[in-house]
């Protein structure tokens, strides 16, 4: 196990503070981050106005009208002593379904090669994870998810795809990414989801937050196609309240 370094506070503009528990990300540092986003969120510190995680931090933004920088910064390094006994345990288990045909997966054998495998050595160990969503950023809702196994430190490509699909899996460096809208990236694109990560007219937009657990499920192009053209089911995903 990493021993993480203490805690670091900066102030992060004028109305925010930045608690920083490592600078590489690793799966112990994000456990902490997220874990400690859940304990703050739980304490509604007063004048308090966003938490919001990311790979190794978390930014809080207080109302200065309502208290200061050095008021919340204490609440912070109290909470920061009790971490240990924080639960960061997964909330909720997603199941979400995925097609490998070629025509969804146009990179999957680029990036299992890379990796060492056969694409469907590949799919099978993408099948077996059940990985946390670490982080949501670059787009609203886009969940970063991780970590994959060792061999899946792939780098990026040296090149951007223009333009990568709204629901597109996509992996690099031990994470997988579902594409909340088309996009460029230097991702490489190894399945398709009909999954809408991001649902603006929903009662809660973003259908994953950080800390969720999810597992993807091989299915054929043509259950794709159903999946697809029927929105009433978000792509076929599950959801399962795990406490």
């Amino acid at each position: 196990m990493i021993q993480l370094p203490p805690p670091e506070f900066r102030p992060l503009g004028v109305d925010g503070i930045l608690v920083r528990f490592a600078r590489e990300l690793s799966e112990q540092a994000n456990q902490r981050a997220l874990a400690f986003r859940n304990q703050v969120d739980a304490m509604a510190l007063p004048g308090v106005t966003e938490v919001a995680s990311s790979l190794t931090s978390v930014r809080v933004a207080f109302d200065r009208e309502l208290t200061d920088r050095a008021a919340v910064t204490r609440a912070l390094q109290i909470a920061c002593g009790k971490l240990d006994s924080a639960d960061g345990s997964p909330k909720r288990l997603w199941q979400i379904p995925v097609a490998f045909g070629p025509d969804y997966a146009p990179q999957l054998a680029e990036a299992a090669a890379l990796a060492g495998y056969t694409p469907e050595q590949a799919i099978a160990e993408i099948e077996a994870q059940t990985l946390r969503v670490i982080a949501i950023g670059f787009a609203p809702g886009q969940p970063y998810l991780g970590m994959l196994p060792p061999a899946w430190d792939i780098p990026r490509q040296t090149s951007l795809t223009e333009k990568m699909p709204n629901g597109a899996l996509v992996a690099a460096v031990r994470q997988l990414i579902i594409f909340a809208a088309d996009a460029p990236t230097g991702w490489r694109h190894i399945g398709q989801t009909a999954f809408a990560v991001y649902r603006p007219d929903a009662p809660e937009p973003f259908a994953l937050a950080p800390g969720d657990a999810v597992t993807f499920r091989q299915i054929s192009d043509s259950e794709f196609a159903t999946l697809h053209q029927n929105t009433d089911t978000n792509g076929g995903a599950t959801c399962k309240v795990l406490s």
